[in-house]
């Protein structure tokens, strides 16, 4: 018998505030692959991403999402997450008063469902710090307070790597990000996924610049809510060199 794919979307509409977002889009994740998901300001990309985490202020008005071939499109978003779906944020949230630390081990138990010791985590989290360059002090920091753009970034991965999930949505990691920067969360997210080979990952961005160091499986075009267009990496380059226009006709 075959196994169902990881991660499925099939013929996804969304309303926000009533409004129609999604007007049917197809997409499949296999385990270990990375997709691209490519769009102008207003395609409707972060719709997306709010969807499949379960965002109550995005409606699905038709259409599945599947997890391994599982319909979840009705489960509450911490459900999603606790079975293995992973949303990093465009603008992370700050959560006064709740170091990192406290934060992965709540969440990590969750996840595991089981109670687990900051002590049992803290060397995870310290070696991971590592890699993504992040000062150790971070760790007892309050979440994302008073930390830059590109560090709250590299604790979205951070918490990608601690909470060991099976399917990764990222959206628009790589906004607000200098090359440096961009360069050590691209690298955090190949070490994940080193540890992790059949995570799948759906990365949603604007740029070809992450994709010069996260080199996509697949690369779709979303316009005016629906996928025009897919392919191999060589789409990501001609959508840089001459832009949407050719797919808008």
């Amino acid at each position: 018998m075959v196994a169902p794919p990881l991660f499925q979307i099939e013929d996804l509409h969304v309303t926000a505030d009533g409004a129609p977002i999604l007007r049917g889009v197809d997409l499949t994740v296999e385990e270990g692959e990375v997709h691209a998901l490519m769009g102008p300001n207003g395609s409707g990309k972060s719709t997306l991403a709010n969807a499949l985490l379960g965002n109550p202020s995005y409606r699905v008005t038709s259409g599945r999402i599947l997890f391994r071939g599982e319909d979840i499109t009705g489960w509450p978003t911490d459900v999603r997450g606790k079975a293995g779906v992973f949303l990093a944020f465009q603008y992370p949230e700050e959560i006064a008063g709740v170091p990192v630390v406290q934060f992965l081990r709540q969440a990590l138990s969750a996840r595991k469902g089981m109670e687990l010791s900051v002590l049992e985590l803290r060397v995870s989290i310290m070696e991971w710090m590592k890699k993504l360059g992040m000062d150790p002090s971070f760790g007892d920091r309050y979440l994302n307070e008073g930390f830059s753009g590109g560090e709250k970034k590299r604790n979205e991965i951070l918490q990608m790597a601690i909470l060991e999930p099976e399917v990764a949505i990222l959206d628009e990691t790589d906004s607000g990000l200098d090359i440096d920067a961009l360069r050590t969360v691209a690298q955090g997210i190949r070490e994940v996924r080193a540890s992790r080979p059949s995570l799948g990952v759906l990365l949603i961005t604007h740029y070809q610049r992450i994709l010069d160091e996260l080199t996509p499986d697949r690369v779709h075009i979303l316009l005016d809510g629906r996928v025009v267009d897919s392919g191999g990496p060589e789409l990501a380059r001609r959508l840089e060199e001459g832009g949407y226009e050719s797919w808008r006709r």
